[in-house]
């Protein structure tokens, strides 16, 4: 999971034509598919056109790793873009560890713990987190995460302002607790709420709903 766009994230904008109003939309971005709508190499990768007929200039707002699922917003407006992926834009996640996590990890997280960030040492920012009572209700997404047998797992619910890249499974595994399995469920108020792997629901106007 990161927040950097480039111009692999979108369809390239016709800029010959008329100008036309920006289209937003939110989409539940499932397991599999890269967070982008040109291959960054030939391989066979599924990408984010293969949901929807998006208009031209379409851009992922931030990303959402292959492994990772859940919420992602797109927009045709650069400026949109920028404001989302904004230290002032809250991002909560969904998340599945390896074991049950103990109350010293939560505060790890919470206080901020150091990861790798290209190749330098970095401090995430203080976050909340909450451990969750039970398994929340997520759609399954096909995978067997492992077999039970071979010890618990947890969920927890982490909201950063930050998107350093794979931030939320670098912190979980400093934290001594490795993520299984990620889904992001909100950005600023906008929710993932009961949408399944694969739908995208167009929005009135992004901004007014963060």
């Amino acid at each position: 999971m990161h927040d950097n766009s480039s111009q692999l994230d979108s369809y390239p904008a016709n800029n010959s034509g008329p100008s036309v109003p920006h289209q937003d939309y939110k989409i539940f971005k499932p397991h599999g598919f890269l967070s982008q709508f040109v291959p960054e190499t030939k391989k066979n990768k599924k990408l984010l056109g293969e949901l929807a007929q998006f208009p031209v200039g379409i851009m992922a707002i931030g990303r959402l790793d292959h492994d990772s699922e859940g919420l992602l917003l797109l927009t045709t407006d650069g400026m949109v873009s920028h404001r989302v992926r904004s230290k002032k834009v809250e991002k909560e996640y969904y998340v599945q560890v390896d074991g049950i996590i103990d109350d010293e990890a939560i505060i790890r997280l919470q206080q901020g713990v150091e990861i790798g960030i290209k190749g330098e040492k970095y401090l995430t920012l203080p976050c909340k987190v909450v451990k969750l009572d039970g398994e929340p209700n997520l759609p399954d997404n096909g995978r067997r995460v492992r077999d039970p047998r071979h010890g618990p797992l947890s969920w927890v619910s982490i909201t950063i302002s930050e998107g350093k890249n794979r931030q939320i499974r670098k912190m979980t595994a400093a934290a001594g607790f490795p993520t299984m399995r990620l889904v992001r469920v909100r950005i600023g108020n906008i929710h993932l709420s009961d949408m399944q792997p694969g739908e995208v629901f167009e929005l009135t106007q992004i901004v007014s709903v963060l």
